[in-house]
């Protein structure tokens, strides 16, 4: 039965989740306001050890957005111009800009139409002397197939450096993704499985010698004050920030187990509703999906966006256009053709509004609104 009140359901309700945590963030903002070191003070300190040991990563270094956390990663393995870096086209345009931020180039692979991610398999054809790295991204929550990329990697010679912006907490093969290459890059922007009240980024490093050069690189390429050892740039975790991210990480693994509830419910009320021509997210079963979005692909999606806007639902598209499309990237010289899963995704991907303080009720209505659309 179609529902006559039109109702409200946001990508996000953060106002919801700030009320279960709000006693103890605002202790922590407030210590930190107290004590007056605002900068790399020991809020950061603490959560890049607790971040780390969550991840199963040998180092964490807090760093000012997911962006700069790509490009520190990039930097510290000398990446830079006449280099080429393997990657996707189906990602946020960071990925490939932070490339293109440290002089290197951006060699597309074609996407695997059910998981969104890069193909393994396609990846060699584009390996050639200036290939310096890998960078394959966990896109929407779910895990690219790291043995696979790994074995060519090592075969090659290769660095990998993983794009988790999308991805705390998400497995391949029982392991967190962001510990499996040389860099493992997180963002913390407010609507990530863990986000903070601002930007934040992190990157998770293997080696000591890896984690020292990139904390070197974000602070103006130095470990003193005033004794510099390289060019660098100014990234750093705020401490109010990271004081945040200490209360929240508490609820990440609660919150990643609603995500997977919900999406889980999403495909349940779909198939009952009797909605085949909706394509629900795979998962990989070597994998574990967070679900940072809940995406699916839907025949006259534009106009399926349209009328549950109307109906005050928070649904988007992750991404209108792959990167070898966009505008910035046209010196690169690709064009239209060059990955045509990738293309077609971007035509045919919604994201439903999916989040931890989600209700049935929620649920019910967004999928109510689909089934009017596609059923009258």
């Amino acid at each position: 039965m179609i529902s006559e009140r039109l109702k409200e359901v946001p990508p996000q309700r953060f106002g919801v989740q700030f009320e279960a945590m709000r006693e103890e963030i605002m202790a922590r903002i407030e210590r930190v306001c107290q004590k007056g070191q605002f900068i790399l003070g020991p809020e950061v300190k603490a959560f890049e050890e607790t971040f780390a040991r969550w991840l199963g990563a040998g180092h964490g270094i807090g760093v000012a957005s997911g962006s700069d956390a790509l490009l520190l990663a990039l930097l510290a393995l000398e990446i830079g111009p006449g280099d080429e870096v393997i990657t996707t086209p189906f990602t946020y345009f960071a990925t490939g800009e932070s490339i293109v931020r440290a002089g290197a180039r951006p060699v597309f692979v074609d996407i695997d139409p059910k998981t969104y991610n890069l193909r393994a398999d396609k990846i060699e054809e584009k390996i050639n002397a200036r290939t310096k790295a890998i960078l394959p991204v966990h896109i929407y929550g779910q895990p690219c197939r790291m043995d696979a990329v790994l074995d060519l990697a090592a075969r090659k010679r290769l660095a990998v450096v993983e794009d988790c912006a999308q991805a705390h907490g998400t497995l391949w093969s029982g392991r967190k993704v962001g510990t499996f290459g040389d860099y493992g890059c997180f963002s913390f922007y407010p609507t990530k499985n863990l986000g903070a009240y601002g930007d934040g980024g992190f990157v998770a490093a293997r080696e000591d010698a890896r984690a020292l050069e990139v904390r070197i690189l974000r602070s103006h390429g130095a470990l003193k004050k005033y004794h510099h050892e390289k060019l660098g740039i100014n990234s750093r975790l705020d401490e109010i920030q990271a004081a945040i991210l200490n209360v929240k990480l508490k609820f990440l693994d609660q919150a990643l187990a609603a995500r997977r509830q919900r999406a889980h419910r999403y495909n349940e009320l779909l198939r009952n509703a009797g909605l085949t021509e909706i394509q629900t997210p795979y998962e990989e079963p070597q994998g574990f999906h967070t679900y940072h979005l809940y995406v699916i692909r839907a025949p006259r999606r534009d106009a399926l966006l349209q009328h549950l806007e109307k109906s005050g639902i928070g649904a988007g598209v992750y991404y209108p256009f792959p990167l070898h499309l966009e505008k910035p990237f046209a010196f690169l010289g690709y064009g239209k053709g060059l990955c045509p899963e990738a293309e077609k995704a971007s035509l045919e991907t919604l994201a439903l509004p999916l989040f931890p303080e989600m209700t049935d009720d929620d649920q019910d209505y967004v999928v109510e609104r689909v089934a009017q659309f596609y059923r009258g």
